[in-house]
């Protein structure tokens, strides 16, 4: 019955990071990501340090 515990443990394991990596590579639809947001944030910051006050 020990044996069963200690094969019990790296299943656990595999269930949990497959779990994981199911919820860490999904397909996020809010269009908050990627780059055409950062790049116009970073625009956004370059024309105000640009500024001169």
């Amino acid at each position: 019955m020990a044996s069963l515990a200690w094969l019990l443990i790296p299943f656990a394991a595999a269930v949990g990071a497959g779990l994981w990596g199911g919820w860490a590579t999904r397909n996020r639809k809010s269009g908050k990501t990627g780059d055409a947001t950062e790049l116009n944030g970073y625009a956004a910051f370059r024309k105000a340090m640009d500024k001169s006050h």
